[in-house]
């Protein structure tokens, strides 16, 4: 069937940190008394990420009050610092993160997100994120440009679970191989969208999957015109 709709990851697919966020937790902490460089902060972050339930007090991943609770397991139980002080860091970070002015649009992404639109296909943005994805991409000016935003914090689902996918599928009333959706990661964005039922194509901004066993493209120029290709 033909192409109708295209679904998009955010982070690392249509926008970027601007500065490593490892970097940053570092430097937060630092200013509270705890020396520790980019690359054990990085270390750690993946450590504590990794080992937090799915769910905490009821808190899906990665919902702010989700991120107060990793939050005070780096900055009080891994770091060592009282209640008080790793509440600032939360405070901080929670802050820092839920503005616009801490990201980057790739390079192409308004433009692709044009394209697409005048094509008459549904878009929309299907990403693991707090609740403050709309906001920041608002601010980088591409909300307007999407018809509509699923954050797994507010859906309580997550990639690469089908349900998600099942979610933007019923936004855009379309079925599942009418769809397609791209980014970032292997497992999430393009295994878990296959197996879904949706054609995938993952965005590999850094060269880092060659050979892959799935379409590819290194920037969302490429992915532009990929998509168009299909639907000429």
């Amino acid at each position: 069937m033909a192409l109708k709709a295209v679904f998009l990851d955010a982070g690392g697919t249509l926008v970027a940190d601007r500065v490593a966020r490892a970097a940053v937790y570092a430097e937060t902490a630092r200013k509270l008394g705890r020396a520790i460089d980019e690359h054990a902060m990085n270390a750690l972050l993946r450590r504590v990420l990794a080992e937090m339930p799915r769910t905490v007090d009821g808190e899906f991943r990665y919902s702010e009050a989700w991120f107060a609770r990793a939050n005070e397991r780096v900055f009080g139980r891994e770091l060592g610092l009282d209640d008080a002080a790793a509440r600032v860091a939360h405070e901080e970070l929670i802050a820092r993160f839920g503005h616009a002015t801490s990201f980057r649009a790739h390079a192409g992404a308004a433009e692709l997100l044009a394209a697409l639109r005048d094509r008459g296909l549904v878009v929309g943005v299907v990403s693991n994120w707090s609740e403050r994805l709309e906001r920041v991409l608002a601010g980088l000016g591409l909300r307007d440009r999407l018809d509509f935003v699923l954050a797994s914090a507010k859906e309580r689902c997550e990639k690469p679970e089908p349900a998600i996918f099942r979610r933007a599928l019923e936004l855009a009333r379309v079925a599942p191989n009418e769809a397609l959706h791209a980014g970032n990661d292997l497992e999430k964005d393009v295994r878990g969208a296959r197996n879904a039922g949706l054609d995938a194509v993952l965005v590999d901004h850094a060269g880092e999957f060659e050979p892959c066993p799935f379409p590819r493209v290194r920037n969302l120029v490429e992915l532009r015109t990929t998509i168009l290709e299909r639907i000429d």
